[in-house]
């Protein structure tokens, strides 16, 4: 198809760009972090006046200290995660790998099996490689600031079961695939794209019942008066839900949250019972319809669909890539001469589309955000705009976001407005709001 009217890759220049973009790209996370560091330390000291009366420093000061913790820690990571992403590509890991795997399986087992183990090996190494800081993450920042409340049972048990979770979906995924990607012709991209598209859908079905409650407990919501407020804002909304639910996230973090699950007849809300136990019931109304503002606003379907043409665009990318030798040589990789290189092709297209797609996310950042005044200025009208504020303070205090974000960061990065303009066009009331 369009395939045919495109010149070959040329190993050496698309060698220079992801060299440039992932150099580029690296700078400007620099820069935004250290932005953010310096302009939350310096703010550090005082509650914004607007915030003044219903802030106590000690938690501003909180907030502050952990997003800088995390913002330093970030950077390390990313400093990592760099020099491992050219280790795996233009150092020649990736190749490496590919040799060891080949000469391991190939012959002994066949193609499937090599280019599933192929997948498999790498993503090992990656988790093992990163296990470290997943780690320090959990049982040091998040420990320290009083937010973690897992155990080191919880935490092997959780990773024990993702792992068995991971390959019972993941293998059988990869398997279809790789296999369309050999036997379909030259249109294999539109199969898989198809068959992606029926995978996710199936786990958005599923994972309500079936895979989140391998994780955690999900009982009815069982406080009625609020069960009934609840039940009485969905029907003044025209919004329906197989069942409300509260969720033990107080197993494992302090963090409060509530959100929509499932998809179609499948549709649940659940609570986090942090949530539960730090609102009253005016204030879970209103951060339920905030939600429910999604929906009827269909961002959600907006964004699946966005998904859908993205990703249909992405398979037709690798489509085309998957068929140059130069792909490949450009990362240093040695293409298979006996065997098929489509698993090859799968793991470096995964490693050199995000450092390219990084440079769209202010664009991304900005459309959620206007999502979310949509939502906001829906909530407002469906209840009270002082509940969503009261609520929206309690979470943002509970979870330690900065009330004093450097505005460039926010900008680039939140899919959130700041606290500031949030609550200042929620308490500004609907009209207002929409047009923010």
């Amino acid at each position: 198809m369009f395939a045919s009217y495109l010149p070959p890759v040329q190993p050496g220049a698309l060698s220079l760009a992801f060299a440039t973009a992932l150099l580029l790209s690296l700078a400007v996370k620099f820069w935004l972090s250290s932005r953010q560091v310096r302009h939350v330390v310096q703010h550090r000291g005082q509650v914004p006046a607007s915030f003044a009366a219903t802030v106590p420093l000690d938690a501003h000061q909180k907030a502050a200290d952990y997003t800088v913790a995390r913002s330093r820690f970030g950077l390390l990571n990313l400093a990592f995660s760099s020099a491992l992403l050219l280790a795996w590509t233009l150092l020649g890991g990736l190749d490496a790998l590919n040799t060891w795997v080949y000469d391991a399986t190939y012959y002994r087992f066949g193609a499937m099996t090599y280019q599933l183990s192929l997948l498999l090996a790498f993503v090992v190494i990656g988790a093992l490689l990163d296990l470290p800081w997943e780690l320090y993450d959990t049982f040091r920042i998040e420990q320290s600031f009083g937010f973690n409340r897992m155990t080191w049972k919880m935490y092997v048990n959780d990773a024990l079961k993702g792992a068995v979770v991971g390959a019972v979906i993941g293998l059988p995924i990869a398997a279809l695939i790789l296999w369309l990607m050999g036997t379909a012709g030259a249109n294999w991209w539109l199969w898989a794209w198809a068959s992606w598209m029926g995978f996710n859908l199936l786990i958005l079905v599923l994972y309500p019942t079936v895979i989140a409650p391998l994780f955690n407990k999900f009982e009815p919501l069982p406080d009625e008066a609020l069960k009934n407020r609840v039940e009485d804002l969905m029907a003044r909304c025209g919004f329906a839900a197989k069942g409300l639910y509260v969720m033990d996230g107080s197993r494992r973090s302090s963090h409060g949250n509530a959100y929509f699950t499932g998809f179609g007849p499948a549709k649940r809300v659940v609570f986090f019972d942090t949530l539960l136990s730090r609102l009253n019931g005016p204030e879970v109304e209103a951060v339920l319809a905030h939600e429910l503002g999604h929906f009827k606003h269909k961002h959600v379907l907006k964004r699946m669909l966005t998904m859908f043409a993205l990703s249909l665009a992405g398979f037709a990318l690798l489509g085309w890539l998957a068929s140059q030798s130069g792909f490949y040589l450009a990362f240093a990789v040695q293409p298979n001469l006996a065997a098929p290189n489509d698993a090859l092709a799968l793991l470096l297209f995964m490693m050199v589309l995000p450092v390219f797609a990084f440079f769209f996310t202010p664009l991304s950042s900005l459309m959620s955000r206007r999502d979310e005044f949509q939502a906001d200025a829906y909530a407002c009208k469906h209840a009270r705009g002082a509940d969503l504020a009261s609520a929206l303070l309690k979470l943002h205090e509970d979870n330690a976001g900065t009330l004093t974000p450097d505005p460039v960061f926010a900008r680039f990065y939140y899919s959130h407005p700041p606290a500031t303009e949030r609550l200042g066009a929620i308490l500004a009331g609907p009209q207002a709001q929409a047009t923010t």
